[in-house]
């Protein structure tokens, strides 16, 4: 989504956009958005949440230049902070059904984020609740509204289901949702159920097993593959190898939590070494200090870990 400010002349430019530009990067960094100034024109563009709060703020910032003639740092902080992004740490994502504003809540996040943003592709390492599989679907809805990628493609490793998955009742859908009930729940918090229906019978949204994945070429596509640490080297390198042509790569697992069998490799494991030096693919890796669900979560992950 695109919208732009009309600005009345050059002292007007000025005092909006700050000493080398800092205001305007101020807006960009919470809001995630793109910003430009071209012929009297402030042109923002992103997601339609994010654009339409960026111009909110720039609108307030502008009455304050047109009735005092200048913007203070304290003018420009006050009306960043009343921003929804502004209570989660700056660089929002999408706006959730419930209305609030999907942003990275700690340091760790935002480095997560801001690789999401930036790289081809990007592996998520960390203990459960630090939002490794929800902020990448956060991603990906963004993305999808924006229009910069086709569809969204969501794999995760069926391993206890094992050679008896084609055994199972029902379609392919059916047999693995159980597996893919974590990616379907942090879909229901961005889009309405009937959303994600239309959305999959029109195969924007897939769901793929991760044994349904070779010999395929995946373009234009969002692919988020959950629980990578139950992938063996070899599924790993079968994966990442469906990356086609426009297409981003998000891949989040907890390697302390591997459900192979005690003489596999984790896949997970294996890629930190084996694509360390590769140009384009990020590791993040999450701690602690970054859950954000219950409290309570932070000290049982910290009791096991220290049991």
């Amino acid at each position: 989504m695109r919208e732009a400010i009309r600005l009345a002349g050059v002292e007007e430019e000025r005092a909006l956009l700050g000493p080398r530009d800092v205001t305007i990067r101020r807006i960009r960094d919470a809001l995630g958005v793109r910003a430009f100034l071209r012929s009297g024109n402030l042109t923002v563009e992103g997601d339609p949440d994010a654009v339409r709060e960026a111009i909110r703020v720039l609108t307030r910032l502008l009455d304050i230049v047109r009735a005092t003639g200048d913007l203070t740092e304290e003018d420009v902080d006050s009306v960043i902070d009343r921003s929804p992004v502004s209570e989660t740490g700056g660089q929002g994502i999408v706006r959730a059904l419930d209305g609030s504003f999907i942003a990275p809540r700690s340091k760790g996040q935002r480095v997560y984020v801001e690789a999401m943003r930036n790289r081809g592709i990007t592996m998520a390492i960390g203990p459960a609740g630090t939002g490794k599989t929800f902020l990448a679907v956060a991603m990906a809805v963004s993305c999808l509204r924006q229009g910069l990628f086709r569809r969204l493609v969501l794999v995760r490793p069926a391993v206890e289901a094992g050679e008896k998955l084609g055994f199972l009742p029902g379609d392919l859908a059916e047999k693995v949702n159980p597996y893919l009930r974590p990616l379907y729940d942090a879909l229901g918090d961005l889009l309405e159920f009937t959303q994600i229906q239309r959305y999959r019978d029109q195969d924007v949204i897939e769901i793929v097993p991760l044994a349904f994945m070779r010999g395929r070429t995946l373009d234009n596509a969002f692919i988020i593959l959950d629980e990578a640490q139950n992938t063996t080297p070899e599924q790993m390198m079968m994966f990442l190898t469906r990356m086609g042509r426009n297409s981003m790569i998000v891949a989040t697992g907890d390697i302390t939590q591997v459900d192979l069998a005690d003489d596999q490799v984790s896949g997970l494991v294996d890629a930190q070494k084996v694509l360390a030096e590769i140009e384009g693919v990020s590791f993040v890796r999450l701690k602690m200090s970054d859950i954000v669900r219950h409290p309570l979560v932070q000290e049982i992950v910290n009791a096991y870990e220290h049991r």
